[in-house]
């Protein structure tokens, strides 16, 4: 399960050809069954301009050094959206090699978050860990400063924790989106032994995570909404807003939103007095 480039990129442009049907594309019939679903290394190939054997190259990983023009050529013919052509792009790019260093919260972005304390806020770095966190999210979420650093982590939160797995009413939906979320961040880092630890955990412990894994879905966390089914306060509706650091684009504040005078919002005001005792 270890992140090796050539593997995952081989594994996500067989993900991508199997989703498209050649019917679809306006490609002939051959007639018969077909051994694998989707297009075939020759059609793909063929729509995007390339030799078959530069196409299976770039599958099998044989060399990192594709020009840009072949990349988006096969990009385009896969009908890739901008966050997959991305990763295709860092995929195929020979790695730096430098490995990443740690990561610290600056005392200003943690007066923010403090700030921000009528809504849940928190703030997520590599490999979606919980970095820093104000006491609504703790409300919200779990108890970040009683668990142990190594499993402040979202991923983990959601496949191992039961607790989480029954506070999203559409807990599926959320766990595919938080396996979207960790793969994107994973592709920044190929290689990094951090992140290979962390999906060989998951994926041994939670069959659910294997099978999400396997999708190659990618999804960045930018804005959307959740429903929570929550112990204290019932059901409750929050959208979320990211906001990157420019100078930092591996940390991320995340601060929950409500809409004004609904039924959410009095859940959320009732759940600020259980997490402040006022």
């Amino acid at each position: 399960m270890a992140l090796d480039r050539r593997t995952e990129l081989g594994a996500f442009l067989r993900s991508r050809r199997a989703r498209l049907r050649p019917d679809d594309l306006g490609l002939p019939g051959h007639g018969g069954r077909r051994r694998v679903p989707g297009l075939r290394r020759e059609e793909l190939a063929m729509l995007a301009g390339v030799s078959v054997d530069h196409y299976v190259r770039l599958e099998q990983g044989r060399t990192l050094h594709f020009s840009d023009a072949v990349l988006d050529a096969v990009a385009r013919a896969l009908r890739l959206d901008p966050a997959e052509r991305d990763h295709l792009h860092r995929l195929a790019r020979p790695s730096s090699g430098t490995a990443p260093s740690p990561q610290e919260v600056r005392p200003g972005l943690r007066r923010l978050l403090d700030q921000a304390g009528d809504v849940p806020g928190y703030v997520l770095g590599r490999d979606l860990d919980v970095l820093a966190w104000n006491p609504l999210a703790c409300a919200l979420l779990a108890d970040f400063g009683a668990l142990p650093p190594r499993e402040r982590n979202l991923a983990r939160l959601i496949f191992l924790d039961p607790r989480l797995r029954d506070l999203y009413v559409d807990w599926r939906g959320k766990a595919g989106d938080v396996v979207a979320f960790l793969r994107l961040d994973a592709s920044r880092r190929p290689g990094d032994p951090a992140t290979t630890a962390l999906v060989e955990e998951l994926s041994a412990l939670s069959p659910d995570f294997r099978t999400l894994w396997a999708e190659h879905r990618l999804k960045d966390k930018t804005h959307g909404r959740y429903v929570y089914r929550h112990p204290v306060v019932g059901e409750l509706e929050l959208g979320f807003e990211t906001l990157r650091l420019p100078d930092d684009p591996d940390q991320a504040f995340i601060a929950h939103t409500v809409e004004p005078g609904s039924p959410s919002e009095t859940a959320l005001r009732l759940l600020a007095k259980t997490a402040t005792g006022r």
